[in-house]
């Protein structure tokens, strides 16, 4: 049983010629996730490599199929892991109070409140609603009457001003996540 597969000069050409756009094309459907991207870009030129019927169809360019073939890989692949578990690194877990930590809870929840009553009413009045009440962006703009656009700054500019105040939040490189889970976890207790 012999296998025909594409000639790989012409896998080549499709990659340069298609390559980019479909890589651009795929990083949306990915949400910006660039290895996710890159593998299903990947796999849709290996799809492309085991179909040489493809290059004899009706059309005048490859790129519609290869944009198919990718759209339905990136379908299939955000189904795949929906169907499954969550996967969950170790790294966050680092810095986190034990679960059998009342006392350490209470202070983060001191710290934050404290913290928190140091920012401008603008600044709080967004964290308020995002973090303590739980709305979403766009919610919190129709509650305050102001754009999701100063919502989203507001937040950003917030949380980089309580991960300075707060004691052991001040690493700049998570900084803000780590205030916003310590503003999460003050509305626990």
């Amino acid at each position: 049983m012999t296998i025909t597969t594409t000639d790989e000069r012409a896998i080549a050409e499709l990659q340069r010629e298609h390559g980019p756009a479909l890589f651009h094309f795929l990083l949306g459907l990915t949400f910006g996730d660039r290895q996710r991207a890159e593998d299903l870009l990947q796999e849709t030129l290996v799809r492309a490599w085991q179909h040489p019927e493809a290059f004899d169809g009706p059309y005048e360019s490859m790129r519609p199929w290869l944009f198919t073939v990718g759209r339905r890989l990136a379908i299939d692949a955000r189904r795949s892991r929906q169907a499954r578990p969550v996967e969950v690194g170790d790294t966050g877990l680092d810095g986190a109070p034990g679960p059998g930590d009342p006392a350490e809870t209470a202070v983060a929840a001191l710290d934050v409140r404290q913290a928190v009553r140091t920012l401008s009413p603008e600044h709080r009045a967004v964290l308020v609603q995002i973090y303590f009440r739980g709305l979403s962006v766009g919610e919190t703009a129709r509650v305050l009457g102001i754009p999701p656009g100063t919502v989203k700054s507001r937040s950003y500019y917030a949380l980089r001003l309580l991960s300075r105040g707060l004691p052991g939040y001040s690493s700049r490189s998570s900084s803000s996540s780590r205030a916003s889970k310590a503003a999460a976890s003050a509305t626990s207790t």
